[in-house]
């Protein structure tokens, strides 16, 4: 397929999304397998995450699926914190929400 063309109806476009930055002290990433979150309709990461980092957004191939919001792009680690204490750290809502490996965190 060449740069710029849409994939055959049917085709998985093995796409990952990933949203976050490097510094310093780690790398801060979510990645959303779009493949796995076009397959979803209620897309219960947006109302899972008590930090409102989802909204849904209409990708280049006119699906719905899940994006972090651009605001919130450079902060994830900040805006994450309050899911990820350091000991006995639950499953984290936003994972626990969507489908297997539909989303990851990279810390």
């Amino acid at each position: 397929m060449r740069r710029g063309s849409l994939p055959k109806q049917g085709a998985s476009r093995r796409m990952k999304a990933n949203y976050g930055y490097m510094d310093g002290s780690g790398e801060y990433y979510i990645t959303i397998d779009t493949d796995k979150c076009v397959e979803c309709v209620e897309h219960p990461c947006v109302g899972s995450c008590p930090a409102g980092l989802f909204e849904i957004i209409e990708d280049d191939w006119e699906d719905l699926v899940a994006s972090i919001v651009e605001s919130k792009r450079k902060a994830i680690k900040y805006e994450c914190a309050p899911c990820k204490p350091v000991t006995d750290r639950p499953p984290l809502p936003c994972v626990a929400a969507c489908t297997p490996g539909a989303i990851e965190h990279s810390w």
